[in-house]
């Protein structure tokens, strides 16, 4: 099972357990409500009705971690498990991946691509039913994977340089840094389009995604030549299991990075709104103005 804990700028410590994380907290729920303001009209009038909902529980899937063991690998895959070139290898469809290297495999090395079209699907079937808790839950829900996808560490096997010695990377990239700079982020900068395969486009934000891995951790490797362990991390009582950075180290492997983390969380915005709005489209466009909840 994969455990997140959430880090903050100053003052929380990052838990590193031999598990993988995700978005922290506050960037799961920033993307979401990025992504209202990217749904065009009319759908957009529906999204902002229920922007609350859609921020809160951005974070769900992280929660339910905590209590079902089948969830962690729905947030991650371990691209570089499947050789040199993965894009060319795996099938972009559940069924047929699974026929090639069986459920088993796919569950080891992480099913994100394929837990977005799941959700997808719900989020289509919701739409065309107008039920609007089923369309909210899978809303927020497809907004937390579809996230996940955008994260570099999150498409391979080191995904917190416990290979490498920079145990901690991972929230470092994904928590500390957008929490102490994610204030300053510009907004979306375009709105969401309607994707023709929404498959392929999983598959692209991933191919997007994977090759930033190698940057994530040749960056944060030769920003740590720069700093001392006492510049470097702020004191943990000698737990060799909780680490927390320095306001100064975060602040410089985000620069050296060069706007990487905002450049993803953006992307994650506009993505998630192209999904949201593809589903709605793909659900024949419904009236959604005069839905009323069920609980």
């Amino acid at each position: 099972m994969r455990r997140v804990y959430s880090l903050t700028f100053l003052f929380t410590f990052i838990f590193i357990s031999p598990n993988a994380f995700s978005w922290g907290f506050y960037a799961h729920k920033k993307i979401n409500r990025m992504a209202v303001y990217g749904v065009p009209s009319p759908l957009s009038a529906f999204y902002k009705k229920n922007i609350d909902y859609i921020t809160k529980h951005a974070v769900d899937p992280d929660k339910k971690r905590f209590v079902d063991s089948a969830e962690g690998p729905h947030h991650y895959i371990n691209l570089d498990h499947y050789g040199a070139n993965p894009f060319a290898v795996l099938p972009k469809y559940w069924k047929d991946a699974a026929k090639k290297y069986t459920e088993d495999t796919l569950n080891k090395y992480g099913t994100l691509p394929w837990e977005i079209m799941y959700w997808e699907n719900k989020l289509t079937d919701a739409f065309k039913k107008k039920d609007l808790n089923a369309i909210l839950r899978a809303s927020a829900t497809i907004g937390h994977y579809v996230a996940d996808a955008h994260v570099p560490l999150h498409t391979v096997s080191n995904y917190n340089g416990q290979k490498t010695n920079q145990l901690g990377i991972h929230a470092l990239w994904e928590s500390a840094i957008p929490e102490a700079f994610g204030d300053s982020y510009q907004h979306i900068n375009r709105g969401a389009i309607y994707l023709k395969d929404p498959a392929v486009s999983i598959w692209n934000i991933l191919k997007q995604t994977y090759p930033l891995a190698a940057t994530v951790l040749a960056t944060e490797k030769e920003v740590a030549t720069h700093f001392t362990n006492d510049q470097k991390y702020l004191h943990s009582n000698g737990d060799v299991h909780k680490i927390r950075y320095t306001p100064a180290y975060i602040a410089a492997y985000n620069k050296s990075l060069n706007g990487m983390v905002e450049k993803q969380l953006r992307s994650s915005a506009i993505d998630v709104a192209s999904f949201w709005y593809t589903a709605w489209v793909n659900a024949g466009q419904p009236d959604l103005s005069h839905l009323k909840t069920t609980n």
